[in-house]
Parts: C-alpha cells; sequence; structure tokens
C-alpha cells in the first residue's frame, strides 16, 4: 500500500470514487476525449489526470455515535449498556468537516436504520458515501465480506478493506475531537435539546478545523 493516495494504488480507487478500477479507466478515458489533460506551455502538473480526478472526487463518511441522553422519553439502553441516542453524522473524507447531523434516535437504534429515519440519507443525496460492514443492504460502500463456505477473501478485496479502514477511521477521529466537549459524553438537556447540542457541536468541530 503507498504512503500517498495515488490511482497507481487500484486498492485507492473503491473508497473515494465507489467506482471500481475499470470504471474509473472508463472516467479518465472520457475525460481525456473530452480534453480535461490538454498539452500546454509552462510549468505542468506535478500529478497526473488519475490521481487529479482521485484527489478531488467527492466522497463522504458515515457513521453512528452514542451519546448518553439522561432524557429517557429520547433514549434507550444501548450496547453500552447507557441510556443513549444514535446520531448518525457524516464527514466529507477529504477535509474532515461535518456535512450533515441526522436527528437523534433511541440508542438501541441499528445504524441500517438510523441512516435512513434520521434524514442523514435524504441530506446526501447521491454523493458517495462509505461505511462500516454495520450498514450493510443500504446501498453505501462498505468492506468485503467473505462468503458462505469461504476460508478467506482474495488478497484484491483485501486490500480494498485495508483502504477502506484507513479512510473510513477519519470519521471515528472525528467523533474524539466532538467528545472532548463534555455534553456530548454526558447530555442532560430534554427534549430536542441533545439535537441541537449534536448541531453545535458539529459547527465548533468545523470551526476548530477551519481554523
Amino acid at each position: 500500500m503507498a504512503g500517498v493516495i495515488t490511482a497507481s494504488e487500484p486498492s485507492w480507487i473503491a473508497p473515494f470514487t465507489g467506482l471500481s478500477p475499470r470504471q474509473f479507466g472508463k472516467l479518465i478515458t472520457a475525460l481525456r476525449r473530452e480534453g480535461a489533460d490538454p498539452v500546454r506551455k509552462g510549468r505542468p502538473w506535478s500529478l497526473p489526470l488519475e490521481d487529479r480526478v482521485l484527489l478531488v472526487a467527492t466522497v463522504l463518511i458515515v457513521d453512528g455515535t452514542l451519546v448518553p441522553t439522561r432524557d429517557h422519553q429520547v433514549a434507550e439502553q444501548s450496547k453500552n449498556y447507557r441510556y443513549s441516542t444514535n446520531h448518525q453524522v457524516v464527514i466529507d473524507a477529504d477535509t474532515r468537516l461535518v456535512v450533515a447531523v441526522g436527528r437523534p434516535l433511541p440508542g438501541n437504534r441499528n445504524d441500517c436504520k438510523a441512516w435512513e429515519l434520521s434524514g442523514a440519507k435524504d441530506a446526501v443525496g447521491k454523493t458517495t458515501v462509505i461505511a462500516d460492514g454495520g450498514y450493510r443492504g443500504t446501498g453505501l460502500v462498505i468492506p468485503h465480506r467473505r462468503e458462505p463456505g469461504q476460508a478467506e477473501l482474495p488478497d484484491w478485496k483485501e486490500e480494498h478493506n485495508t483502504s477502506h479502514r484507513k479512510v473510513r477511521a477519519r470519521v471515528e477521529h472525528a467523533f474524539a475531537r466532538m467528545k472532548t466537549w463534555k455534553i456530548l459524553r454526558d447530555c442532560r438537556l430534554k427534549g430536542d435539546g441533545v439535537h441541537h447540542a449534536m448541531l453545535g457541536i458539529a459547527r465548533l468541530h468545523n470551526l476548530a478545523l477551519a481554523g
């Protein structure tokens, strides 16, 4: 695996574009046909067209995070045995900025249901979104899984999963930064308060990143 994102390593292509290497190759061919990579005077591009396209591809990452919530009218006991709410948070894979926050659901709702019911799915439209294996059946880009009776994955699928984990880890890092604010470690607000708290912290997170 290369230390930088590059289209010369096919395993980077699917997580960042949602395309197979073959489909990505067709896209590059079409762009060149339309004049996207002309020979010009002056300083040449430092990156080939393939890498430039890969780096500007719009890719989002979604994951759910549990916020311990005192109001039992909106929270339920979750896998951490505390009353919590499930918040679907979508970040930009490149900038790490939060681009959407779904409405909170009881903490015992799984991410597949929460993705749709929270409004996060509608908020991102048809943009390519990657997620972990808990979002199976949602149409999102998730890791490859072994089929019944399959002892191990082919090497190329393992490579895809490795790059997928590296990219998806960015949303976990975002959660870690957001939860430095105590209110997301023990929310005492009632009703819509936990939702407003998450929205406010998301804005503070983005301001901190933007400098």
